[in-house]
């Protein structure tokens, strides 16, 4: 599975941005997805889940309420709307597949059970 991030950029706190990963080389609705992200000088961190299906998601408590991922299984691409952004946001973005599954729900937060991942995207949040 190759996995193509896109959708980053530099934006003002209280501002969004759309990340999409779009995914190729296998069967797409069977991998469980996942955002993580990376800031310099930190540890890669989950950001957001999402379930083979859709029907479960996850996400880290600091971007909860303001961060949302969907995946559109027709297109074979995975997104994370990001809203509301602080500085503390800025870090290059991941977005990696876990896989393949047949069960609906499940998602992973731990990088470890990942297998397939993108580029990363950097996203920048001024204040």
């Amino acid at each position: 599975v190759q996995l193509q991030a896109s959708g980053g950029g530099s934006v003002q706190a209280g501002g969004s941005l759309s990340l999409s990963c779009a995914a190729s080389g296998g069967v797409f609705d069977s991998y469980a997805m996942g955002w993580f992200r990376q800031a310099p000088g930190k540890e890669r961190e989950f950001v957001a889940a999402i379930s083979r299906t859709g029907a479960s998601t996850d996400y880290v408590d600091s971007v909860k309420g303001r961060f949302t991922i969907s995946r559109d299984n027709a297109k074979n691409t995975v997104y994370l709307q990001m809203n509301s952004l602080k500085p503390e946001d800025t870090a290059v973005y991941y977005c990696a597949a876990d896989g393949p599954f047949n069960s609906r729900l499940y998602y992973s937060r731990y990088e470890y059970n990942y297998d397939y991942w993108g580029q990363g995207t950097q996203v920048t949040v001024s204040s």
